[in-house]
């Protein structure tokens, strides 16, 4: 049985499945998402939409042999025709939304009505929204102290790297990719030796690093600028613009070599702060002692919270697929 036939099978089940029930019944739409991770994101986007006529499952692929990743999401939508109302795809955005069309599977995720993409590069950029970072801390350290701005330097961390972004997407455009890959891009946008109390000297030294591969290649394409400014117009027309790169770049990058190690040397300085209190507190010794042992066992782990995190969901780019979800569903 070819995969297109048994996916035709899985989606007309669904549908039958949804017409057989009672009309009092909810309506069982299926949300087929990359990993487990997405699981709980995606759940977030799509509860709001439950109601007493329908509601979502959110599920990996496969349970059979535990595929997982974007391919294997798509691979119902790559074979054909969208599988129906009652099955959808819900995945990260990856380059897939910047190139426009370009591949197969940019395509794919596109022009099917019944495929959802997170606009942004994956749901890690979303976890590492800057607004929502001083919370993220908050919950780590239980320490309400604004010692540093996430927002600020998110903002100029994101203005170093547009201009080498748009060359990213554009080599991606022209499948020049091995030229310069996403993972040239990352070595690049690796701030290293991040410093609380001076953070711009990280800046700077992203900005100079940068300016040295834009140089490299200027000299490589130097007849590239039109199509470069071409370029940077498109995608900012697309929602990305030079305070916001940040949400765009690779989401395992961010995650776990820009705002993790950032965000454990803040937290790090906060529970710092919070233990100082306690130890200079004007108190008995076993009350410090009980003070101190009680903060500490209420600390939590940095990447588990921040994985925890919803504070996106104010983002403009949490709305687009907000308003994708509703005009799938229309008046039903």
């Amino acid at each position: 049985m070819t995969s297109r036939l048994k996916d035709n099978i899985n989606s007309k089940y669904f549908e039958a499945a949804n017409a057989l029930t009672s009309k009092k019944a909810r309506r069982r739409i299926v949300a087929y998402v990359e990993s487990y991770d997405d699981i709980y994101f995606w759940r977030t986007v799509l509860t709001e939409f439950e109601n007493d006529k329908r509601y979502f499952e959110v599920m990996l692929p496969s349970k059979v042999n535990l595929t997982r990743g974007k391919k294997s999401v798509l691979m119902n939508f790559l074979e054909g025709e969208p599988l129906g109302r009652d099955m959808i795809a819900c995945v990260d955005a990856d380059y897939d939304y910047l190139i426009q069309g370009r591949t197969r599977q940019s395509r794919s995720v596109l022009d099917s009505p019944y495929v959802f993409h997170t606009y942004v590069y994956a749901i890690e950029n979303f976890q590492c929204y800057a607004p929502s970072l001083h919370n993220v801390c908050v919950s780590v350290t239980l320490n309400d102290h604004r010692i540093f701005d996430f927002r600020e330097y998110f903002t100029q961390f994101s203005e170093a790297l547009f201009p080498l972004f748009v060359w990213s997407v554009m080599m991606y455009r022209n499948g020049l990719y091995p030229k310069f890959s996403i993972t040239d891009f990352n070595r690049i946008a690796d701030p290293g030796g991040f410093n609380v109390q001076n953070p711009g000297a990280s800046i700077a030294n992203v900005k100079r690093k940068v300016h040295t591969k834009i140089n490299e290649l200027q000299r490589q394409y130097p007849d590239a600028k039109d199509e470069y400014l071409a370029t940077k117009d498109d995608i900012r027309a697309l929602g990305v613009t030079p305070q916001t790169t940040y949400l765009y770049i690779q989401g395992h990058h961010l995650f776990d070599t820009v705002v993790s190690p950032i965000l454990t040397k803040v937290c790090n300085l906060l529970r710092q702060e919070r233990q100082n209190e306690i130890f200079y507190a004007t108190a008995h010794k076993t009350q410090k002692r009980n003070e101190m042992s009680c903060y500490e066992n209420s600390l939590q782990d940095i990447k588990v919270m921040l994985k925890k995190n919803t504070g996106y969901t104010t983002s403009e780019q949490f709305r687009r697929i907000q308003s994708d979800i509703q005009s799938y569903l229309g008046t039903d």
